[in-house]
């Protein structure tokens, strides 16, 4: 070996795979098995079911699974026991009314320790750390506080109505422009102009999408055979691409957050999460470093999922419309009329449009899987099934929300489903946003931007299926949708005009309004 940092004699590299052998040997000592839930055979000692999972959408096979044997299954991955859970009921008894014990995490060997440094709070276990965390995030982004955000989605929203008008075709583009600059805007307190050149946009992009394809379950070894950290870096290549993002990511988010604190040593930083964590650090006891990676939360928990619920809502327009398009117009007609667009005032009076952000929400999750899996901290029994302390929880929320019981004809986008009370567990009617400790800091936060902007769509345009030169419909593929923890539509194509010239109208004025309200936030 010519690079001397790697030169290892035979005795020693004899002796780091002996030690790595016997503490794979010792690790993977079986359990004795008790009233586990059922679940497929393992296919090994060694791994248990991990080959079984496949590489891609694997809560298809989750599904399949829960299908098969029940609400709760049982996997042995490697070392680590893990539950899939397939119902609504099934979810929430176990991470709502347990969640004492059932809200901590799984260790996240390549995406928390290895790549993040033990940074994240979103995959911390229960602790210290993550309690400072999850304080300083729920203060911030739940209901109350989400509400004093509205403004600025309520600009970046007339923004991305203008840009419908004029490039319908780069609607994709739009979007995530939109939900970017809100996050981007509440986060450090400048906007985003242009998702593909400006610099936060793509470097989190960069580090949420190698997050996401990291954190797919089964994908690593070393996630179900710890043992493996024990081997030198030279023999670990996947070691090597974590550690890259980790340097890459500490220098960004530390940068961003010198940002602003110039900007508030000039007078000229804007309200935002970053300022208030920096104005408020000694009574958070939190570090620059803990500070610069908590601003980076927002992105995946805010820009991500939302981009992806709305592209999920034009792609059921362009598959579904004719069933749900109008009835929504009469209503925004009744409540809204022509002169002016919706606004957050009208949550109240629009239930048949709250009903679709419903269904977009349950129709095709973007957390897939449920968002990040939890992990128990106790033994305990639910119905009979011993689940054993140190487990994966995962909540597959494709199994959960295309559930027949729940919602018959599930694949269907139907907003009917909505429009009374159902039997079904937890406030929203859905389970898009998580359980017990665990739920979702930015649930309103995304709630107020998808009504919003989905509001204000189907007042100003008229969605269905795009055309061919021929003028032959082009039909979409519902199921044609990414892998990675959070799943968002493949491109299609979908037709998009404005309602008529008086909405056209409407829409460019009110944008007029806004930019000169948004240059606040150019600086």
């Amino acid at each position: 070996m010519t690079n001397s940092r790697f030169t290892m004699s035979p005795l020693e590299l004899g002796l780091y795979v002996v030690f790595a052998t016997f503490a794979v040997v010792l690790a993977l000592r079986p359990r004795k098995a008790k009233n586990l839930p059922p679940g497929p055979p393992p296919t090994s000692w060694l791994v248990g079911n991990r080959n079984q999972i496949p590489k891609s959408k694997p809560w298809r096979w989750f599904q399949e699974l829960n299908n098969q044997y029940g609400p709760v299954v049982y996997l042995q991955v490697g070392r680590t026991p893990t539950i899939v859970l397939g119902t609504a009921q099934a979810a929430w008894e176990i991470l709502e009314k347990k969640s004492p014990v059932t809200s901590s995490r799984p260790r996240f060997i390549m995406g928390q320790e290895i790549m993040s440094n033990n940074m994240r709070g979103l995959m911390s276990t229960n602790g210290p750390f993550w309690k400072r965390w999850r304080r300083v995030l729920h203060g911030s982004f739940m209901q109350k506080a989400s509400d004093t955000y509205k403004p600025v989605q309520s600009l970046e929203s007339k923004q991305l109505m203008s840009e419908l008008t004029k490039t319908p075709e780069k609607y994709r583009k739009h979007i995530e422009r939109s939900a970017n600059s809100v996050v981007v805007v509440i986060t450090y307190g400048r906007r985003v102009h242009d998702i593909y050149k400006d610099e936060v946009v793509c470097l989190n992009r960069d580090t949420t999408n190698f997050l996401i394809s990291i954190n797919i379950p089964g994908k690593y070894l070393v996630e179900s055979i710890p043992a493996l950290l024990y081997l030198p870096h030279f023999l670990t290549p996947w070691r090597t691409a974590a550690l890259k993002h980790r340097a890459i990511d500490i220098e960004y988010l530390t940068r961003l957050v010198n940002e602003v604190k110039s900007k508030m040593k000039n007078g000229r930083a804007q309200l935002s999460f970053c300022r208030q964590l920096l104005e408020n650090r000694e009574k958070n006891d939190m570090t620059d470093l803990e500070i610069a990676y908590a601003c980076g939360t927002p992105f995946g928990a805010g820009a991500d999922t939302t981009t992806g619920s709305l592209a999920s809502f034009m792609l059921a327009c362009a598959a579904f419309g004719p069933s749900f398009i109008p009835k929504a117009q009469k209503e925004l007609d009744a409540v809204v009329g022509h002169d002016r667009l919706p606004t957050f005032e009208d949550y109240d009076d629009l239930p048949y449009v709250r009903a679709i952000m419903n269904e977009t929400l349950r129709w095709r999750p973007v957390a897939v899987l449920g968002g990040t899996p939890h992990a128990s901290t106790e033994d305990f029994v639910y119905e009979g099934m011993y689940i054993p302390k140190g487990s994966t929880i995962i909540a597959n929320l494709w199994g959960i929300h295309l559930n027949p019981a729940d919602f018959p004809d599930p694949h269907r986008f139907d907003p009917e489903r909505f429009m009374s009370k159902r039997d079904y567990p937890g406030p929203w009617q859905h389970s898009s946003f998580g359980y017990g400790r665990r739920v979702c800091p930015g649930s309103y936060l995304a709630l107020n931007s998808i009504f919003i902007n989905i509001a204000r769509i189907l007042w100003g345009f008229n969605l269905g299926k795009a055309r061919d030169k021929n003028g032959k419909a082009i039909d979409v593929d519902t199921f044609a949708y990414t892998d990675g923890f959070n799943s968002a539509p493949l491109p299609f194509p979908i037709s998009i005009t404005p309602r008529s010239p008086t909405h056209e109208a409407v829409i460019l004025r009110e944008n007029e309004v806004a930019q000169e309200e948004l240059k606040a936030y150019d600086s």
